[in-house]
């Protein structure tokens, strides 16, 4: 379930990481203009974090919530670059799979341990397209809740973006209602 994160309601941080080729990737949120899932997993090529990945690339291409929203979808692990290039080959993955091996993305976003410590935790930040992090979802062993959570974070997105259309208010990217969790 969700759990509060400092980050939580915070402008996201931008950070530079290694793509799966090693050429550097440099997120930007505030300037995005689209929602992003960020997504951390403890291990590539593992059996959770394979069918993690394996949801979001999936989700990418067949559900019609990722693909009207335009969300960036961005995987981060301690993995080595070259790890990270045979698990995007093995996995035909579509999206941005990063390396921080130094730690860089795991300290900027408050990401610690899962498992009483005994690996990296597996967590899930859904960021708006104005760069505000919304929600957070830290689930280590369930893997298959993180595409749902973002799933379910792009409908209410979309429908706040509705709203504010309609009513012309102008939205300040603060939760207003009961937020979405992953079940």
């Amino acid at each position: 379930m969700t759990q509060s994160h400092p980050l939580i309601n915070q402008e996201a941080p931008s950070l530079s990481l290694p793509d799966s080729n090693g050429d550097t990737y440099t997120l930007s949120p505030k300037d995005s203009g689209a929602p992003i899932a960020l997504f951390f997993y403890p291990k590539a090529g593992t059996y959770g974090c394979t069918k993690e990945a394996c949801q979001f690339r999936d989700a990418l291409a067949e559900k019609d919530i990722f693909k009207s929203s335009n969300v960036t979808v961005i995987g981060v692990s301690g993995d080595s670059v070259e790890r990270q290039k045979e698990f995007v080959r093995q996995q035909q993955l579509t999206y941005p799979v990063l390396s921080d091996a130094n730690g860089e993305a795991r300290k900027a976003y408050h990401v610690g341990k899962g498992l009483l410590g005994l690996t990296e935790s597996r967590i899930t930040f859904i960021i708006d397209s104005k760069g505000i992090v919304r929600d957070v979802l830290e689930a280590t062993i369930n893997y298959a809740a993180h595409a749902k959570f973002v799933d379910k974070w792009l409908e209410k997105l979309e429908a706040e973006g509705r709203e504010t259309t309609q009513t012309g208010a102008a939205e300040d990217g603060k939760p207003t209602e009961s937020e979405p969790t992953a079940e």
